[in-house]
């Protein structure tokens, strides 16, 4: 598997968004993006993921800095988890994990002491000039939304 390194260019992306439309990394050139792989919505730990980026997004947003989470489930389905939870930052559609895959967020994972394929929660800060700025794998939930803003802040 492919772990992307501080330092280097961010893989390009056009992903669907909730409503459908196209979103392309190239949309925040000139400014910082967090991008977050979550395996599923509407799960556990995938709600306490968005619902904490949510909770936060306002402070996202004094440092001009948007947040995308990228899971393979489908517009509708995000839609709906957006609305049941009041979720305001988009959610794009990998249903082919490609994008995932060339991130390092897709690939073999241990799960319950087995070894299986699936989307590896991380994230990434990809700074204006389209650079890895920080990369998390293997995210532990509770409380990662807060380092992510504790790391852009330092």
């Amino acid at each position: 598997m492919t772990r992307l390194a501080v330092g280097k260019k961010a893989p390009a992306f056009t992903l669907s968004n909730q409503d459908g439309e196209d979103v392309s990394l190239r949309d925040f050139a000139e400014r910082r993006v967090v991008v977050y792989f979550y395996p599923a919505d509407d799960t556990p730990g995938c709600t306490k993921e968005a619902c904490q980026f949510n909770d936060l997004l306002a402070s996202f947003k004094e440092m001009d800095v948007a947040v995308l989470g990228v899971s393979p489930d489908s517009a509708d389905a995000h839609r709906a988890f957006r609305s049941k939870y009041g979720l305001t930052f988009p959610l794009l559609s990998d249903p082919q994990k490609k994008i995932m895959t060339k991130y390092g967020a897709y690939g073999e994972k241990m799960l319950y002491g087995k070894k299986v394929m699936g989307v590896i929660r991380s994230t990434f800060v990809i700074g204006p000039t389209g650079m890895i700025e920080h990369a998390f794998y293997g995210v532990r939930v509770d409380g990662h939304p807060a380092k992510v803003l504790t790391k852009l802040t330092n």
